[in-house]
């Protein structure tokens, strides 16, 4: 008897469910199907091999481990090359926009935009700041600046990815000029201090507002979140014209310092320098209250926020009594007070998205989020700088997987950063792991059936740095008969200034483009042969915390080659130096 099978996308583990009932189905799930005992494969479906095979009832799942593959459209086997084509955005200055909400040396911008043009880079990045935007009182935008902007990327051919920064430009490492929140925002945490994220000793960070006052109806009488929605919906309409024409592929949506999803945990401006562990960003009176009742609720009122123990900015962790090897982040009362502060952060950023969501839905975008690389203190068990930044990852608990979990129901990118660097450029002492956190939460987000995104976290002109990139966006190689089954979606380079534009460095720099293309010349529309950006829908129903949660169990990562198999070619002795000095300097350091 010829059986039917039904191919089921879990996340990006596919599943294979046998029945003869076709009361199976359920319609709002993507499916595929198959003759089980047809020889014709699935198209982009296909299993290389079955890893376990579980009973569920009366119906049997077949379970692969194997790399999903990230683009289960049919393709010619032109477009299917095509497929391995990754997009190139270049961040563009900090500076703009003035401060005074003007277009800086426009004509100067469009040379070097038009230089970007001709190394066939895809499009630009811009933090479209919410303290020039509104700076001067609750709801009166304006926009002239940008959309003058926008309109010379447009005319330049190039796509854009705009970010809304609720964050200030400063403090920050690479920042080169100071853009604060808005003031009267500002003026209204001069009585109010705890709107903003403040530290065990009471120091206040201006940075961003504080999830705390996520519900606090304190602005004016809107909320934070409401004020975020509120310039979204502003910015929709005001840039309706480029939307419309295709010009903006995505908007990325700040959700903390440096517009990333993470505490300010690490603030130059307060005295860290790397590799410090940084504190915890959770005394301001609001935070101190939630946790204060949700230790109560679990009927534990004696638990108190860490305090001392957890030690200074610039601390190692066995140097102080949370994070040293026997501390108090492994005691049932540390757990808890770690896991309350990581689902604040997953839930601020949920809501969010879902404003953002409401906001943008009908555009022909995609939503993405930005999640810091911390990669200090990795190898540590602790894991203290990420646990201070509010990802609670540990050996034998993924930190990244519910929050690639939490942005699947939103169908938003997670964008991650650090991808340019090796484990070798870091001091010993740091235990820097930025090579295996890469891989982590790349897996993190393929597992869960989302696109991820890259960007550089430090300015590199050399090829060992373009290498790093590569592989990193096709960590297991070029497929140049079919598309590479784990692709990035894009990548971000960081950023256009005038020292990628001299001769040698643009010259590398047209040649990572090129293979980051693969070969290919410039695609247009680049997505269609991989996933392609359709029409905005809402967002999938909330996920309980609990459902979020079961994505802490770890898993190996997916294996990446060891080297990019379409290199930046051409190492100078510069670059061979510059490698063999830092594998040294990490010997001795």
């Amino acid at each position: 008897m010829l059986q039917t099978s039904y191919v089921k996308y879990i996340g990006t583990e596919r599943t294979t469910f046998f029945s003869h009932d076709a009361k199976n189905f359920k319609p709002r799930e993507r499916w595929q199907w198959r003759l089980s005992n047809s020889a014709t494969p699935v198209p982009r479906g296909a299993f290389p091999f079955v890893s376990s095979i579980k009973r569920l009832g009366t119906v049997h799942a077949l379970t692969s481990t194997t790399p999903p593959d990230l683009n289960p459209k049919l393709l010619t086997p032109r477009e299917d090359k095509k497929a391995n084509y990754v997009p190139v955005y270049v961040m563009l200055p900090l500076d703009v926009i003035s401060t005074e909400n003007q277009l800086e040396k426009p004509e100067e911008l469009r040379i070097k935009l038009k230089t970007l043009k001709s190394a066939d880079v895809d499009g630009v990045m811009l933090d479209v700041w919410w303290g020039i935007v509104e700076s001067k009182g609750p709801k009166m935008y304006d926009w002239s600046a940008y959309q003058q902007l926008f309109g010379i990327i447009k005319e330049e051919g190039l796509k854009l990815q705009a970010i809304m920064s609720f964050h200030q430009c400063g403090g920050n490492i690479g920042d080169i000029i100071y853009i604060p929140i808005p003031k009267w925002v500002r003026e209204i945490g001069m009585s109010n201090p705890d709107i903003f994220y403040t530290n065990k000793g009471g120091t206040r960070n201006e940075e961003c507002l504080s999830l705390g006052v996520d519900d606090q109806p304190l602005f004016s009488g809107r909320t934070a979140i409401q004020m975020y929605r509120d310039y979204m919906k502003s910015f929709k309409e005001n840039m309706k014209d480029f939307l419309d024409a295709g010009l903006i592929s995505d908007i990325e949506v700040g959700l903390g310092p440096a517009g990333e999803m993470r505490y300010p945990s690490y603030p130059e401006s307060q005295g860290w320098v790397y590799p410090g562990i940084g504190e915890f960003q959770c005394y301001d009176k609001y935070l101190q209250e939630d946790f204060k009742a949700a230790a109560a609720k679990v009927g534990h009122p004696e638990w108190k926020l860490p305090g001392e123990a957890a030690g200074d900015y610039n601390d190692t962790p066995s140097s102080t009594k949370f994070f040293r090897m026997d501390g108090s982040y492994i005691t049932e009362e540390g757990k808890f007070f770690l896991t309350w502060y990581s689902n604040k952060l997953m839930v601020h950023a949920d809501r969010i998205l879902d404003e953002a969501n409401k906001v943008f839905m009908g555009c022909k975008i995609k939503l993405a989020a930005k999640v810091a690389g911390i990669h200090w203190w990795y190898f540590h068990p602790s894991h203290a700088a990420e646990l201070t930044a509010g990802y609670y990852n540990l050996t034998d608990r993924d930190g990244y997987r519910p929050i690639a979990r939490m942005l699947s129901r939103h169908n938003a990118i997670l964008n991650f950063t650090c991808v340019e660097m090796q484990n070798y450029e870091h001091p010993r002492g740091a235990k820097s792991g930025p090579e295996e956190l890469v891989q982590q939460v790349l897996s993190a987000g393929w597992r869960e059936g989302i696109q991820v995104a890259c960007e550089n976290a430090l300015s590199r002109y050399d090829r060992n740095a373009y290498n790093q990139i590569l592989k990193n966006a096709r960590p297991n190689g070029l497929n140049k008969i079919a598309p590479s089954k784990l692709r990035v979606f894009a990548i971000t380079y960081l950023r256009l200034s005038d020292k990628l534009l001299e001769e040698s460095n643009f010259s590398i720099f047209k040649n990572f483009v090129r293979k980051m293309h693969a070969d290919l010349d410039y695609l247009p529309n680049s997505d269609k042969y991989f996933v392609p950006i359709e029409t905005m829908a809402r967002s999938k129903p909330e996920i309980p915390i609990e459902d979020l949660l079961e994505a802490t169990k770890p898993e190996k990562p997916y294996p990446f080659d060891p080297e990019p198999d379409m290199p930046v070619g051409g190492d100078n002795l510069f670059d061979v130096l510059f490698v063999l000095f830092g594998k040294i300097k990490s010997i001795f350091t």
